[in-house]
């Protein structure tokens, strides 16, 4: 009694890790830009300001 091949199997398989591939990299991608781009370049914008800020008082 021979086993019957598994058909599909391994093109299941590629479709679930494409899918979970590309949802975590998306989740990963905006964990990322909101969780520490945006911050990062905020603080950075309130330091420059602040310089820009300093640097016009001496020249009054």
């Amino acid at each position: 009694m021979p086993i019957q091949p598994i058909v599909g199997k391994l093109r299941k398989q590629f479709i679930f890790d494409l899918s979970m591939g590309f949802g975590l990299g998306i989740a990963g991608a905006y964990a990322y830009w909101y969780g520490y781009h945006l911050k990062h370049v905020e603080r950075q914008e309130r330091f420059y300001l602040k310089l820009e800020r300093e640097k016009l008082k001496q020249q009054q």
